[in-house]
This record gives C-alpha cells, sequence and structure tokens, in this order.
C-alpha cells in the first residue's frame, strides 16, 4: 500500500493513525478523570443537596437574577452601539490625511487600549462621582472602542491598493472613495473580529459588581452573602456561571456563522440576452448580406 502525499503534508499511514488514536484515547481519558475528580469534590462537600437549591425556587431571588440579567444585557448593548460609533470616529481620524487630526485619533487611540479597563471605571465612578452603569458603560466604550478603532482601520487598509487607485482614477472624492468602495469590502474581513470584540465587552459587564452596578454577577453576589449555609457561593458560580459562557458562545458562534456565510461566492442572476439581429449599416451603405 501506497502513502498519498500532498503539496502541504504527507498522509499519515497506519503506525502514525494508530499513535493519533492512542493519544486521542488518552486525553480523553484525562478529561474526564478531571471531570469525576471535579464532580466528586463538588458531591463529597454537599453542594448537589436539595437545602443549598432551595432557594431557587424562591420568586424573590429568581425576580433577583432576573434583573441582574436584564441589566448586563442593557449594559452590554449601551456598550456595544457607543463602542462601535466612537471606533468608526476614531478609525475615520486614523486614516485622515490632515496630520493633526491623524495623530489625535492616534494619541486617543494608544492611551485608551493601553489603560485597564477596570482603572477606568473606578475613575469615572468615584473621580467623576458618575452613576454605576454610565460609569461601566463609559469605561467599556473607551476601551473597545479603541480597539475596534484598530480593526477598522486595519479592514480598510487591507483592501487590495488597485481598488483605491481605481476610484480615485474615475474622479471620486475620498468621502465616496471609503463609503462606496473601501467599507463595503472591508466589511467581510472586519465583522468576525468585531464580533469578538463584543463578547470581550460582554464579559467585561461583569465588572460592574465592584461599582455596585446591579448586574448579574452582583445580584449573585447579594444571594451568596445573605444564604446562611456554608459554601454559598458554589451553587451561585454553578447557576451564573453556565449563562454567562452561554451568552459569549451565543456571540461567538455568530462570528463564526457570519465569517463563513462572507467568505461564500456571491450568486449571480442570470441576466437576459438579447435576441441578435442585423448588424448596423456601414456609412454610406447598405447592411451587409448574408
Amino acid at each position: 500500500m501506497t502513502t498519498e502525499t500532498t503539496a502541504l503534508y504527507d498522509v499519515p499511514g497506519p503506525t502514525t493513525r494508530r499513535r493519533h488514536a492512542l493519544y486521542a484515547v488518552l486525553s480523553t481519558a484525562v478529561l474526564l478523570g478531571l471531570v469525576a475528580w471535579v464532580l466528586y469534590l463538588l458531591f463529597s462537600t454537599g453542594q448537589f443537596t436539595a437545602t443549598k437549591w432551595m432557594p431557587f425556587e424562591y420568586k424573590g431571588i429568581q425576580e433577583l437574577l432576573l434583573r441582574g440579567l436584564g441589566n448586563t444585557l442593557k449594559a452590554f448593548a449601551m456598550a456595544a452601539v457607543l463602542s462601535l460609533a466612537l471606533g468608526g470616529v476614531l478609525a475615520a481620524g486614523r486614516l485622515s490625511d490632515h496630520a493633526p487630526v491623524r495623530w489625535l485619533a492616534t494619541l486617543v487611540v494608544e492611551f485608551f487600549r493601553a489603560m485597564p479597563v477596570l482603572v477606568m471605571i473606578f475613575f469615572i465612578f468615584v473621580a467623576l462621582k458618575v452613576q454605576p452603569l454610565p460609569a461601566l458603560v463609559a469605561g467599556l466604550t473607551l476601551y473597545n472602542g479603541s480597539v475596534l478603532a484598530e480593526v477598522f482601520r486595519s479592514g480598510v487598509n487591507a483592501v487590495e491598493r488597485g481598488q483605491r487607485e481605481a476610484a480615485f482614477a474615475l474622479g471620486m472624492r475620498k468621502t465616496q472613495v471609503m463609503s462606496y468602495v473601501l467599507v463595503p469590502q472591508a466589511v467581510r474581513a472586519m465583522l468576525p473580529a468585531i464580533i469578538s470584540q463584543l463578547v470581550v465587552a460582554l464579559k467585561d459587564t461583569s465588572l460592574g459588581f465592584l461599582i455596585t452596578y446591579e448586574e448579574f454577577l452582583h445580584a449573585g453576589k447579594l444571594i451568596a452573602s445573605n444564604l446562611d449555609y456554608d459554601l454559598p457561593f458554589i451553587p451561585v458560580v454553578m447557576v451564573i456561571s453556565p449563562i454567562y459562557i452561554g451568552m459569549c458562545m451565543l456571540l461567538s458562534w455568530f462570528a463564526v456563522w457570519v465569517s463563513r456565510r462572507e467568505q461564500r461566492s456571491p450568486k449571480t442572476e442570470a441576466v437576459a440576452v438579447a435576441a441578435p439581429g442585423p448588424g448596423a449599416p456601414l456609412p454610406g451603405g447598405e447592411p451587409p448580406t448574408a
């Protein structure tokens, strides 16, 4: 039996396939052992007893969790919209032909990209005495907007240079070139990175509990601190964590779906072609005959 080869790699033979299968079995066994060990610790400490999960049946606790989840989604929605808007403005500034505008936009982007999100949130909340929700949204907007500005700028610059030159050769202004030529082509490359950055913004909304904003994690902290049994945080974490993970996975799945959809070749519709007719008459003569 001959082993096939490709331009990039050699197709593994029987011995290599058996070795890979062994690695897969060992890795699966290790992961299952780790999961079993974690479950053993949870069961041995009584984390699945009815007493520890009974409080979640109370209507007040359910309403508190739902209110916290709603506040989290509200902060995320506001931060996402404002971050996209700020990112677009800063990206336009960095792509500007005017040097002072370009320098100012670069300074703002680099400063807020380097500044920790928690420091900005605390500064706005404590020093500027802003309410928790605006402080959280402002901190998330400044950081994520600066990161998205680089995503937008890189996406526009990634478009083939000939597209820009051809548009200018047609007499289009720079605004028209950006709006009708560069940005529509760059969106295809930028969408997955944009959605991935929005996942970061969603996770960072959990920092709101440090400034007493009543988001989802803050609601869990309130529940855990008011329950009077040992290790109260474990059941709360087991309820809150899957919801956070589910929301982030939903956004990540959306990013993958968008990426795959944008990679498909656009379908073109059939165009009706007119039936052939007689040729145009020659100057000063009759139309050609067969």
